[in-house]
């Protein structure tokens, strides 16, 4: 039977979407999993994948197109499927939402009763009831996700816009808003728990009306990744009762908005603090769990961040690691005595430790090193800072010219697709940052048409967002071209493995003084030694070569980059 996808809400504010991109066009075939398009919100531009298998039988719109939120966007069922009563209004109740940022959702599909549950339990698909919440793909290489925080207990009531769960994904922590109301009847996993995208995440209806315990049984979801409070029971009236009753907001008192050092505040609400310069720590939420909304921040006086002088603090030492797993002490070191500590891995380290072993055994690599004089480089920095609104690193000259080599070298911005060379017309160039879980790799888009304080600026502000998980996913995906630097730590040249799906990442040295022939006699010059790695399958040695010598005329003279 066809069945109607409805443009996905994606962010807390979006009203509407643009189709940037369709992936798949009318008449496809189309599996679960497979982008179908691409979605731009007021925030961000998101992929859409599939939930379901079929061929692609109606686009609610072409490319440019807006949609709003909840109306058609695609009709994907059985080929050559009259799908005409559909677009009339004059279907069954079949439409669903997209998988989103926040989960999939379609009208509500009748579950058995608990008389007849255990017959019918195998033929329940749980993606198609509107109660349940799946585990959404907020990253483009998110297998699963840690639940960092519920922001819900299972009793609570639940309304539309509320946030639920901080999920926390292989590259950044997120907020996961409801899109529904109702009571959160079950959870999968407690914190510091993992959940498989397209698992179960929770269960949201009205009590007494759904029958959890079918629901959990046809989703699979086991023993070992609940806890007490996400029991595999269904949740009977007493239970429901003894749960942490709901409490209005016109009731509650003020809430401490920060937890674990965070602070919990809309994205709308951060920015706008940062615009009018109030320190968003001193506010008191007046939203969900003490989140700070736009009211709060509109209404806000200075006078009022007195008001927390006298109250217990919320704010505290994290006590936990990634993922919400306990931290991990590691023994001092005893004389004689030998031990060892087991440290279990991170979201991120299970990630890091997958792609890029996939990277270093399934493309070969070669290595191109080339050492480049500096002295001008270090003479046009001093003066550029005088004048930038924005300190200029060497890092950002490395970008610069990075960029501007590849618009001269389009062969080498290119992906290996397996069966083509796909070389693109954009310039997204990804600079690897060092985080306390391993390695994060946020991307400065279309870095040829920036200035260099621009790039110095969004540099900046990526390291810190990278540093705090606050990035979002368009500000870690999407990179054409990967640099690497190591310099500022003292490390002369090193190798570096190709970050998927580039085909190229650039090993930056550090810059030291070396002595060498001037003239008659001898004087001392800055050098600093690169060298790219390179996807032999879609970048010669001759190319990568001509690449080098382009981008090193560009660091020598730093002037031909602001032409």
């Amino acid at each position: 039977m066809a069945e109607v996808i409805l443009m996905p809400r994606l962010s807390d504010t979006m009203t509407e979407g643009v189709i940037a991109a369709w992936h798949k066009k009318v008449g496809d075939p189309v599996k679960k999993g497979d982008l179908l398009a691409e979605i731009e919100t007021d925030k961000a531009t998101m992929e859409l994948e599939s939930y379901k298998d079929g061929t692609l039988l109606h686009i609610g719109g072409d490319k440019g197109v807006k949609i709003q939120v909840d109306n058609l966007l695609a009709i994907v069922g059985a080929p050559g499927e009259d799908v005409s009563a559909l677009l009339k209004g004059k279907a069954p109740a079949a439409t669903g939402k997209a998988p989103s940022a926040e989960t999939k959702k379609t009208e509500s599909v009748a579950v058995p009763s608990p008389s007849n549950t255990q017959p019918a339990t195998a033929s329940i698909d749980i993606s198609k009831m509107e109660e349940v919440v799946l585990m959404p793909r907020l990253s483009d290489t998110m297998e699963e996700g840690v639940i960092a925080s519920w922001h819900k207990n299972v009793g609570d009531a639940v309304k539309k816009g509320e946030v639920l769960a901080e999920i926390e994904t292989d590259k950044a922590t997120m907020e996961l808003e409801s899109y529904k109301n109702g009571t959160l009847l079950h959870i999968g996993a407690q914190k510091g728990g993992k959940i498989p995208v397209n698992g179960l995440l929770c269960i949201i209806g009205e009590k007494g009306k759904v029958d959890v315990a079918a629901i959990v049984k046809a989703a699979g979801s086991g023993h070992s990744a609940v806890g007490a409070a996400g029991s595999q029971q269904p949740v009977s009236e007493s239970t429901a009762i003894s749960a942490p009753a709901a409490v209005s907001a016109s009731s509650a008192p003020a809430v401490l908005s920060t937890e674990n050092g965070r602070v919990k505040a809309s994205p709308l609400a951060k920015k706008l603090a940062a615009e009018k310069g109030i320190d968003i720590k001193a506010i008191h939420g007046s939203g969900d769990g003490g989140r700070i909304i736009k009211a709060d921040i509109d209404s806000y006086k200075p006078s009022s961040a007195n008001a927390t002088e006298g109250k217990p603090s919320t704010v505290g030492s994290q006590a936990t690691g990634s993922g919400g797993q306990a931290a991990v002490t590691v023994p001092a070191f005893v004389a004689g005595q030998e031990g060892f500590t087991d440290i279990p891995n991170s979201q991120m380290r299970n990630v890091i430790a997958k792609r890029l072993g996939e990277s270093k055994f399934s493309a070969p690599h070669f290595y191109l090193t080339m050492e480049i004089n500096m002295d001008n480089a270090m003479a046009a920095r001093v003066q550029l800072n005088e004048i930038s609104p924005t300190k200029i690193s060497f890092n950002d000259l490395v970008v610069k010219a990075t960029a501007l080599a590849l618009r001269q070298h389009p062969a080498v911005n290119a992906s290996w697709m397996g069966d083509k060379i796909r070389r693109y017309s954009h310039i997204h160039i990804g600079i690897a940052v060092a985080i306390e879980d391993g390695l994060i790799v946020p991307v400065v888009r279309f870095a040829d048409q920036k200035t260099l304080p621009q790039i110095a600026a969004e540099s900046k502000e990526l390291a810190g967002k990278a540093k705090t998980k606050k990035l979002q996913p368009h500000e870690f995906s999407g990179n054409t071209f990967t640099i690497s630097n190591l310099g500022m730590m003292d490390i002369e040249e090193f190798t570096a493995i190709i970050n998927p799906p580039d085909s190229c990442i650039m090993a930056v040295g550090r810059i030291k003084e070396v002595v060498v022939r001037k003239g008659e006699g001898f004087g001392v010059s800055n050098v600093m030694k690169i060298t790219m790695s390179c996807d032999h399958r879609s970048v010669d040695g001759a190319l990568g070569a001509a690449f080098l010598q382009t981008f090193k005329k560009y660091l020598e003279n730093p002037i031909t980059m602001l032409l």
